[in-house]
């Protein structure tokens, strides 16, 4: 193994990151200084002797990744931003989780320099971390495909993780799918230190969390510092010589358990759950710093050190970026093609003549239009790959002729694949799936979808949440989007999710009408490179207009986000009719019958009502007339969040109970989704 150098200098440096952590902690009040001080070397090495970073450029491609999934000890990280003078200031420390400073209660992406991911939800870092191991594989095989040694878009990507995050399903979820794909570049750190809120770990938890990762196909390494209670050392050889050993794994994922006590060396409290997540108090802190031999007073230390670590710091990460250039400089020479590609991938441009299929008048549901979509675009975007939470066939979410993202090993005769592939298998982790797509999306070279069931949009909802926090452009592909699902009955019939999903800021949720208004959908979708979307699509058969005939608007209108589908035909609109997907037909339908009654009727189409939101005042009102206040909104859903549109006299034929196990459309026409019912309903807002 390497020497490390480990001088009286760096041990110095850790201490300065446990008194940074202790307090910061205490001058906020709230916090979590434990695990920032115990696991303060195990940070610093990261930072000071193993990562690649350059302090000039946090978006340095051939950076190496580090996510802290234990968000909650975001000191942790914050001390060795400082230390490394990387964005942050002492100042930042002193204003820990205060109003405006750059130091949150947990890390936040695009807020924070050098921050990958939000993190804070437990083990929501793991599975980001997997999803930034996986683009990175695939950003090799897109750009460097040939290159049968080291490339420039090969890393590393590095986790913290605790107790608390070896209990959240998303992480055994996320490490099962990493052992599948043999993610050798991805390295966890387990701070193995017994503690959570409540106590002692073992009245909940109590099992052999190294078996359980070995039973993943992980690479386990154990790194004791108690020594078995014996004595405790903080042997940071032993911890580098482990992480030496994980580098040389390339099939595997790795898991380093580093067994610590939380808080050490706190003279006291070390050990003990009121160091996790609270302020530990002046006079411990006083008697830790007595310990270490550091001045009482607060934030109070040699500068000089500090000094010595940013310097350092920059020069090792300075020179990795000058060796990085040079070799970058070359592929460049060699690969114009792919480097036309990445250029146009940074710049968060489409192709300008991206083309997308166009579909003639007839039926056909939402979902299989997509996945035509997908498939075409795919032959023009490089850089889109994607699949499904074991669902592909009914998502339709599968790439055409394009191979699976997979160990060669782990292929077969219906999933033909290599480690480079385009089509990803979930298997039936949903939860897993939106974290590894965010932490794909954010590594920013390539663009990633996942698929399921809309209702089973709700074992996802907290990376969806997290995309939308952080801007990540994810693209989650939602079908079976109602109770047209059918015989399957409520259980996955969606009937909230909708409203619920709008109620996530930052969060598009497109509901395209027909196959065409699919397409048009999935380009807008694609343009925005700083908000996650979800695509919303039909499993039955839906009308496609024939937008040929001049009857209906073309679907430039999508990209507004609503638009009036079809005009009133009597004159000037007496009442408006606001639908969505499979709801747009029987808004048709009713426009008809209102029409040969003699009602002149609007019909708007409205994929997006976010980005109908951010349009103009008067391309609002253009759409939606102030001066015409009888609207009836129609979407198989709640009706909540709908009287925005139509008023305090408008209606809403909506869906205000679960389904049944029935067909699908039985079901529709039952519970009102006809046009008969529709045009009632209008001209009962009439008052005819």
């Amino acid at each position: 193994m390497s020497d490390l150098k480990w001088t009286d200098e760096d041990r110095e440096a850790v201490n300065i990151a446990r008194t940074l952590a202790a307090d910061a902690v205490e001058a906020a009040g709230s916090g979590h200084p434990g695990t920032a001080i115990s696991l303060a070397p195990l940070a610093y090495l990261l930072y000071q002797k193993v990562m690649n970073v350059d302090p000039d450029d946090e978006h340095w491609i051939g950076r190496d990744r580090f996510l802290l999934s234990a968000g909650h000890a975001s000191v942790l990280q914050y001390s060795q931003l400082y230390l490394g003078g990387l964005g942050l200031e002492l100042e930042d420390l002193k204003y820990l989780r205060q109003a405006g400073s750059r130091t949150p209660g947990h890390p936040e992406y695009g807020h924070t320099k050098f921050i990958e991911a939000t993190t804070g939800p437990l083990g929501a870092g793991i599975s980001m971390a997997v999803g930034m191991a996986m683009a990175a594989r695939r950003e090799r095989g897109l750009y460097d495909p040939d290159n049968t040694g080291a490339s420039v878009f090969d890393r590393y990507v590095y986790s913290i993780a605790g107790d608390g995050c070896m209990q959240e399903g998303v992480q055994s979820e996320a490490a099962s799918l990493a052992g599948v794909q043999e993610l050798g570049n991805l390295i966890v750190f387990y701070d193995d230190n017994r503690i959570t809120i409540e106590g002692k770990t073992r009245i909940a938890f109590d099992e052999d969390v190294e078996a359980r990762y070995a039973a993943y196909s992980w690479d386990v390494q154990h790194i004791d510092w108690t020594n078995g209670g014996d004595h405790y050392e903080e042997n940071v050889q032993a911890l580098f010589d482990a992480i030496e050993a994980a580098k040389k794994v390339t099939d595997k994922p790795s898991l380093i358990r580093l067994t610590t006590v939380i808080g050490w060396p706190l003279p006291h409290m070390a050990g003990s759950a009121h160091v996790h997540g609270a302020a530990i108090g002046e006079d411990e802190i006083n008697a830790m710093k007595k310990v270490i031999g550091f001045p009482t007073e607060p934030f109070t230390f040699n500068q000089d050190i500090v000094a010595d670590t940013r310097k350092a710091l920059a020069e090792r990460g300075r020179s990795a970026r000058a060796a990085w250039d040079e070799r970058f400089a070359a592929w460049q020479g060699s690969h114009a093609e792919q480097a036309a590609l990445l250029d146009r991938v940074l710049a968060r441009k489409l192709p300008d003549d991206l083309q997308v299929p166009s579909f003639e008048a007839g039926a056909v549901s939402t979902r299989k239009a997509s996945g035509k979509v997908i498939s075409a675009l795919a032959e023009q975007l490089p850089e889109l790959w994607g699949g499904s939470a074991d669902l592909a066939g009914s998502n339709n979410t599968t790439i055409e002729g394009a191979e699976s993202f997979l160990p060669a090993d782990r292929a077969t005769d219906e999933w033909p694949g290599n480690p480079y592939g385009r089509v990803l298998h979930f298997g039936i982790r949903e939860h897993a799936m939106g974290g590894a797509l965010n932490g794909i999306n954010l590594s920013g070279l390539t663009r990633a979808f996942g698929g399921t069931f809309f209702v089973f949009a709700d074992y996802m909802r907290p990376p969806v949440r997290l995309a939308a926090l952080m801007g990540a452009p994810s693209v989650f592909v939602w079908t079976h989007d109602s109770v047209g699902v059918g015989e399957d009955g409520p259980t996955h019939q969606p009937v909230e999710h909708l409203a619920s999903y709008r109620a996530i800021p930052g969060l598009d949720i497109v509901r395209p009408a027909d196959a065409n208004e699919t397409a048009a959908a999935w380009v807008e979708i694609l343009s925005h490179h700083d908000r996650p979307a979800g695509i919303v699509l039909t499993r039955q058969n839906v009308r496609t207009v024939d937008r040929t005939s001049g009857e209906f608007a073309s679907t430039d209108g999508v990209a507004k986000g609503a638009y009036v589908l079809r005009e009133a035909r009597n004159g000037k609109p007496e009442v408006i009719l606001i639908a969505t997907g499979s709801e747009v037909e029987p808004a048709l339908d009713a426009q008809d019958i209102l029409e040969t009654q003699g009602i002149a009727t609007r019909v708007v189409s409205m994929p997006c009502q976010e980005w109908f939101d951010a349009q103009p005042a008067e391309y609002r009102e253009e759409v939606l007339p102030s001066s015409i206040d009888a609207r009836v909104s129609v979407e198989a859903g709640l009706s909540l969040g709908w009287s925005k549109y139509v008023g305090f006299k408008g209606a809403s034929v909506s869906l205000e109970h679960y389904g049944a196990s029935a067909k699908g459309s039985l079901l529709m026409e039952e519970f009102g989704f006809t046009g008969e019912h529709v045009a009632e309903v209008a001209k009962g807002v009439l008052g005819k």
